[in-house]
């Protein structure tokens, strides 16, 4: 429709003398009977008109202004009219004033002037039209954007509101210790919900940048699944699902980053685990086709709209539940899954007969050329368990950040490991505290007013009495740039908040194993 050139000539002669010129030209003219007939057909869509002033002679005219009036905010289409009179006859002023975007050419025109004067405005509609598909595509993003804020806000406050719960709950337990436990053990979980669902988010942007790296090794397959399947297993039980698992009969070896791979494999698991009813089934199997390894998890849930194939894998996107199950997740866990099969060089996708029909999503890997297993293949997942507080060497330990309950907090839990502990609240105060309390190991908050962690850091390391000193950012900060910009400043490690305690212990575990007389 937006090549299209409207052609309104004042006899049949002229109609088909205009064709066959413009045909020679390369430009394909629909012809229109009479203005009723053109309006109509604008109104379905027109690269151009071709018209002149005795076809705006009628009394239908108006009719042509009212649908040009009519048009969406980002048209405005070109009308070419000849005249014989050329641009000062009352119809071309008419036509100037009432029709909006009108070039008048003097007849007889001649005809590369005519043609030049038509693949203009046709170039020009062109433009139009790709306006419209970005508004369009903003648009959508927009709404996108909203929904996904909503999401989030969603997904947020469902953890929270358990944590804030068991607050009340600690306050009034007094002496309870099964309670307490209880409740200790729902904030794990609650937290550990909103640490992923933050860490997804800063995964996805640092794959959509291009800033993930590929830690690539020789992986056994069914490894990797029963690494996946150590963390997923719980969820999908947990949903009431029958999980059957089939492994490949064969070693099949990859060339892959085992930890991907397994957040891969967990994601296809969580999300059968959520579009699928309690009593369903899900079948996660394994194996080797040719050159490829093919995994496949398959259940018999709510299915995927054949419309919705081609989208699924979009940034943002869900399937709308059914109306007694509630939306879960922000819509980026499919997204996750192909851009990280996609970095291995492989592909993804979902089958569905429709809603009600299941969902099928088959990965294919490329297969490890060379299939003689070497070691056990075993991807290297081990996470370092919290250390118990007799294995720990103490500290003089010093805590630095605006944030008055996070330092405080994380002070409380340093101490009860059995550390001596200072906590500073700004950057100039960390700087003389330091000179006094001489700690061994500082915990500097990064995104700090005044003097922030990147100059106390500076600072600190310009000191003789700091050189070995154990410096670690703690920081909501988590890009790749961040990291590369506090390791620049002098700082020995970077973590993410909240901290995670079992990563802060090696840490100092670690730095206690390089001192030769640790205090």
């Amino acid at each position: 429709m937006k090549d299209r050139l409207l052609l309104l000539p004042p006899t049949a002669r002229d109609a088909e003398l205009s064709r066959g010129i413009l045909a020679e030209t390369g430009l394909t003219a629909h012809l229109c009977a009479n203005l009723d007939e053109l309006c109509r057909e604008i109104e379905a869509g027109a690269g151009a008109v071709l018209l002149t002033d005795s076809a705006l002679g009628t009394g239908d005219s108006e009719r042509l202004a009212a649908t040009l009036r009519g048009q969406p905010s980002w048209s405005d289409l070109p009308i070419i009219l000849l005249s014989p009179l050329g641009a000062d006859s009352p119809t071309s002023v008419w036509a100037m004033e009432m029709l909006g975007n009108v070039t008048v050419l003097d007849q007889p025109v001649r005809v590369m002037t005519l043609v030049s004067a038509l693949r203009t405005a046709l170039k020009a509609r062109q433009r139009q039209y790709e306006l419209r598909d970005q508004l369009q595509a903003l648009r959508q993003s927009d709404r996108q954007k909203d929904e996904f804020l909503a999401t989030l806000s969603h997904e947020l406050r469902n953890p929270l509101a358990p944590i804030r719960n068991a607050l009340h709950v600690l306050r009034l337990a007094g002496a309870d210790d099964q309670t307490r436990a209880r409740v200790i053990d729902t904030m794990e979980r609650q937290t550990a919900n909103v640490i992923r669902l933050v860490d997804d988010l800063l995964e996805l942007s640092r794959i959509t940048e291009g800033r993930i790296e590929l830690r690539q090794e020789r992986v056994k397959l069914a490894s990797v699944l029963r690494s996946a399947l150590e963390g997923s297993a719980p969820l999908v039980e947990a949903a009431g699902l029958e999980l059957n698992v089939v492994e490949p009969t064969e070693p099949v070896l990859l060339y892959a980053d085992p930890v991907r791979l397994i957040q891969v494999i967990a994601n296809l698991l969580n999300n059968a685990a959520k579009y699928s009813e309690r009593g369903g089934r899900v079948v996660i199997s394994a194996h080797a086709e040719g050159p490829e390894a093919v995994i496949r998890v398959r259940d018999n849930g709510i299915g995927i709209p054949k419309e919705m194939l081609t989208r699924i894998f979009d940034m943002f996107v869900q399937i709308e539940p059914a109306r007694d199950r509630s939306r879960q997740g922000l819509g980026i866990g499919l997204t996750l899954v192909k851009r990280l099969v996609e970095l291995h060089g492989g592909t993804v996708v979902a089958h569905s007969d429709g809603p009600g029909q299941g969902t099928e999503f088959i990965v294919r890997l490329p297969a490890f050329a060379d299939q003689r297993a070497t070691g056990n293949g075993a991807p290297a997942t081990a996470v370092p368990t919290e250390r118990r507080k007799s294995d720990l060497v103490r500290y003089r330990v010093m805590v630095v950040d605006d944030h008055h309950d996070a330092g405080d907090s994380l002070a409380t839990l340093l101490r009860l490991l059995g550390h001596q502990v200072r906590v500073v609240y700004d950057g100039a105060s960390a700087l003389e505290a330091a000179r006094v309390f001489r700690p061994q190991v500082a915990l500097l908050d990064i995104g700090m007013p005044g003097m922030d962690g990147i100059e106390l850091v500076r600072r600190l390391r310009s000191e003789p009495d700091f050189d070995t000193m154990l410096m670690i950012a703690l920081t909501g900060y988590g890009r790749d740039e961040d990291r590369r910009r506090s390791s620049e400043a002098g700082f020995d490690s970077h973590l993410v908040k909240p901290v995670d305690i079992a990563a802060l212990n090696a840490l100092i575990a670690q730095y206690a194993a390089q001192q030769k007389q640790p205090a």
